[in-house]
């Protein structure tokens, strides 16, 4: 059938024109008709109902005026329209009485920031609306070059309000080529840095009055939070952690000079003692499993341990570590370490039963 073959092969919306119809309708206007079969390849004009059939022969079609077809077209919109405008001046009516009255609910003071862009411009804006002061902590040791540009970026902007800025690190970034960098860029008067060998997860806290911190493990989601209660815990979590840390301008505490054991791999070795995987202490120390794993080697080396459960008893006999003798079997003890406090395999401990 040549209308069937004509709608497969005429495909848009039930509302638009092809260039085609324009052509015939145009022609059909100008001619104060057009025939059947010529419009077989444009159905959009009968389905519209542009044309019409002529009254006294079924095989012409005559064209609908294009004001008045206009006007057929437009009033299922225009009455969709003014059912959307009732509809929408009704809710205000009903809710807005309801906007002066208080609210205890502390959700309405947390917004949830689905995807990094959005999350980038949140604390792009509230860095350039910061007037007193911004602090942060950071997990991890590696600072990645693209995020240590935004947080110069921002950190610029909020000190040109008259910002000062507190950054908490994990010791590795001490090492990080691009923290280095950030430091040089940013005015000395307006920035303290402190490191610390574990933290709490990123947390970012504007004049006190908004705190950002992630929602979820990839941390592409991220809570707004601005409850005045939840932002001065969170400054309080902050400021614990502030008094723990070195000074960025600081030595990292001196350990024993004979065994050759820097203050991170002392870190890690408190973390095996208490019997922490490798993975779990990669990620409270902000470094990877392959070099914690390399970390662990050395402690290994410099104590001259044979294995890891002979690592246990040394990191103990030597000073390095404290055992804590309310927790389970002490590693302090004649008897030695027990083995479940420190796995051989690395993989951490099946737990003291």
């Amino acid at each position: 059938m040549p209308g069937t073959k004509a709608k497969l092969t005429h495909p848009h919306g039930d509302r638009e024109l092809c260039d085609e119809a324009v052509r015939l309708y145009t022609e059909a206007l100008r001619n104060d008709g057009i025939g059947r079969p010529e419009t077989a390849a444009a159905p959009c004009l009968l389905d519209m109902a542009l044309l019409h059939p002529d009254p006294r022969d079924a095989d012409w079609l005559r064209p609908v005026p294009p004001s008045a077809a206009l006007a057929h077209l437009l009033l299922p919109i225009t009455r969709e329209i003014h059912e959307r405008v009732r509809l929408t001046a009704v809710l205000a009516d009903s809710l807005a009485p309801l906007m002066a009255v208080p609210s205890a609910d502390p959700n309405l003071s947390i917004t949830v920031l689905e995807g990094m862009p959005l999350i980038v411009s949140v604390l792009s804006e509230a860095s350039a609306a910061a007037t007193s002061e911004i602090l942060t902590a950071q997990p991890g040791g590696n600072r990645k070059q693209e995020a240590m540009k935004q947080g110069l970026d921002n950190s610029l902007a909020a000190i040109e309000r008259g910002a000062q800025l507190r950054h908490i690190y994990q010791h590795p970034a001490r090492y990080s080529p691009h923290l280095k960098d950030y430091m040089t860029r940013v005015p000395a008067d307006r920035l303290e840095v402190r490191t610390v060998e574990q933290t709490v997860e990123r947390l970012i806290i504007f004049d006190r009055e908004m705190a950002l911190i992630p929602a979820d493990a990839e941390r592409t989601t991220a809570l707004e939070i601005r409850h005045p209660a939840l932002v001065t815990y969170l400054v309080q979590v902050y400021e614990v952690l502030w008094a723990q840390g070195t000074p960025l301008t600081e030595h990292l505490p001196a350990t024993s000079p004979r065994t050759q054991v820097t203050p991170v791999q002392q870190s890690i070795a408190r973390l095996l003692v208490e019997g922490t995987s490798d993975e779990s202490v990669a990620r409270r120390m902000g470094i990877s499993v392959r070099t914690c794993r390399a970390h662990i080697a050395k402690l290994m080396q410099a104590l001259n341990a044979s294995s890891r459960t002979h690592l246990g008893a040394l990191l103990v006999q030597s000073g390095l570590v404290t055992p804590e003798p309310a927790r389970g079997p002490r590693l302090g003890t004649d008897e030695g370490p027990s083995p479940a406090r420190i796995a051989p395999d690395g993989n951490g401990p099946s737990g003291p039963t």
